[in-house]
């Protein structure tokens, strides 16, 4: 498998990324170690989880993602083999949210313990906090990188102009600098990181790992009606993209993915890997063979047709 670099971390990841927000709510605690025992096989590295997975799910408190990765990796004793990266800052109850030093050093002591190892290779501010000054949030992770707890820092739902304060402002006082960026994007959803994000993240030399690279779900072409909604917990967030335009982009997933002898979701994760300055797309599975699409669409090579009608079909 080739890998491609982090930023400039110094770390190397396959290029896609499991996405564990899945782990321990929409798959339970066997079928998260099956699809994480088939990934590694495959020869993929790196699982992205959160401090916040999966609070929305009833009766769990957040926690549950990092909790059932941690007994997977004990289990099978392949820390060594794995790039984990986790979260910190999004609500976990009313004093618990934020990038303030004292709750990130509380919240990285709650997700190490959760995943039973001394180190997450790369700890990502998964929302930016207006009421904390990003120096005190760096000189943190400083504090943390210093002590061996964390490799590399990261950025997630952050504007272009506070990751670019950020980055000046570890320049400036020699602290540790975001080397990657987790953005919301994917074929129905261009253009923030297009114009906002990606000049930035190219002229920095920052990674890319874009989260809901299938959309939740709707570029695999599962939700072509509203009468699909109910078909999973994800359903009611499709409908804003059953619109003209939405509807356009499956049609040509469908004629790539034809002409491809492929699917519309490997497709989707193939023309996210073409484009420049991508490191590895975020997309998770519930089932084996969800997970062989998502190998498949690594595998995919798009020519420069099928990338200029995607294109077309979804700007």
């Amino acid at each position: 498998m080739q890998t491609r670099n982090l930023g400039k971390s110094g770390i190397a990841i396959a290029p896609l990324v499991f996405g564990g927000n899945v782990l321990g709510w929409t798959a339970d605690e066997r079928t998260s170690f099956e699809l994480l025992d088939a990934f590694l096989a495959a020869g993929f590295n790196c699982i992205d989880t959160a401090d916040v997975y999966s609070k929305w799910a009833p009766g769990h408190q957040g926690g549950e993602s990092e909790s059932v990765l941690g007994r997977w990796m004990k289990a099978r004793g392949n820390r060594s083999k794995l790039v984990i990266a986790t979260k910190v800052g999004m609500e976990m109850g009313p004093d618990r949210k934020g990038l303030a030093p004292a709750y990130v050093l509380r919240s990285v002591e709650d997700s190490l313990r959760r995943l039973q190892t001394d180190r997450i290779d790369l700890y990502q501010s998964h929302i930016d906090d207006a009421n904390t000054p990003q120096e005190d949030t760096l000189a943190t992770y400083d504090t943390l990188i210093r002590q061996g707890k964390v490799r590399a820092i990261g950025a997630s739902n952050f504007s272009g102009a506070r990751l670019r304060t950020a980055l000046e402002l570890s320049a400036a006082k020699s602290l540790p600098a975001y080397v990657c960026l987790q953005p919301h994007y994917n074929l129905c959803e261009r253009a923030g990181y297009e114009t906002d994000l990606e000049p930035l993240c190219r002229q920095q030399g920052l990674a890319v790992i874009p989260y809901f690279s299938l959309a939740a779900g709707f570029l695999t072409g599962k939700y072509r009606s509203e009468a699909d909604l109910g078909k999973s917990p994800r359903g009611g967030g499709m409908k804003k993209y059953l619109n003209e335009r939405g509807l356009q982009i499956l049609a040509t997933l469908d004629e790539v993915a034809r002409q491809t002898a492929t699917s519309p979701a490997s497709v989707a994760l193939a023309w996210l890997l073409a484009r420049p300055g991508i490191t590895a797309p975020i997309a998770s599975a519930t089932s084996l063979a969800q997970l062989d699409t998502l190998v498949k669409g690594v595998q995919l090579r798009l020519d420069a047709g099928a990338i200029a009608v995607l294109d077309q079909a979804s700007a």
